[in-house]
């Protein structure tokens, strides 16, 4: 099982050493698009090899190693496109990987118990999956599309400021992992076992998965790339 205490990520270490710590970094590195297959590489030079400044691909492993951001790190409007990048593929990650696994796994658990408190999980997660749904391309088509064009990314039209800015992002900005932990507790307090013990913890560990890298997408939204925008629109708004 994975180790309950982990390593502060500095550039200098050896990415191999630290996945064999904490397999959640394969995820991440899936996330950056990086290949897994390290050999015995430095943080720093995989970030060489794939255009990422060292310190936004450490901020980001470090959050899923449980070390939360500074908030002092000196990131500019060329990190923008990385960060974007990176969380944009966490949304292809929930949408056609994770939440159709967690979904297949409540049809499987219906099967084996055909009860109306699995329908009712059933109905609570398809609604979440369209709440997902919903934030998620708002996103991808509003919110990033404008963070990138703030960055110079000529293939973005040109943002209207008064139409919207990072702080009009905070305020339509969800916690969409909340519901996740609802139905765990829902699975693990109110709905009694039945022949379902396999079934049962393959999709209670997938939920445990899905909210933890919902944590993290919403931790790299709040503590870096909101950051990094609001400065990017304060030099743009003196200059």
């Amino acid at each position: 099982m994975y180790q309950t205490k982990k390593t502060f990520i500095k550039p200098d270490m050896k990415m191999s050493d630290l996945i064999l710590e904490n397999p959640s970094l394969l995820l991440m590195m899936e996330h950056f698009d990086i290949n897994i297959v390290v050999g015995d590489k430095r943080v720093e030079q995989i970030c060489s090899e794939n255009l990422i400044n060292p310190q936004v691909f450490v901020s980001i492993a470090n959050l899923y190693n449980g070390f939360h951001p500074a908030g002092n790190e000196n990131f500019d409007k060329t990190d923008t496109k990385s960060i974007i990048f990176f969380l944009k593929n966490s949304h292809r990650y929930y949408l056609n990987e994770k939440v159709p696994e967690i979904n297949d796994d409540i049809q499987k658990l219906y099967t084996e118990n055909n009860s109306p408190e699995i329908r009712l999980v059933e109905r609570f997660f398809n609604e979440y999956s369209q709440e997902v749904k919903e934030h998620l391309g708002y996103e991808d088509e509003i919110a990033f599309p404008y963070f990138n064009s703030l960055a110079g990314d000529s293939n973005q039209p040109v943002p209207k400021r008064t139409r919207y800015s990072a702080g009009k992002y905070l305020k339509h900005h969800t916690d969409i992992e909340t519901k996740v932990g609802d139905l765990k507790k829902l699975l693990l307090k109110h709905i009694p076992l039945k022949n379902d013990r396999f079934l049962r913890r393959k999709l209670l560990l997938g939920l445990f998965e899905l909210e933890s890298d919902l944590n993290i997408h919403s931790a790299i939204e709040e503590s870096i790339l909101i950051p990094l925008i609001k400065k990017i629109e304060k030099q743009q708004s003196v200059g």
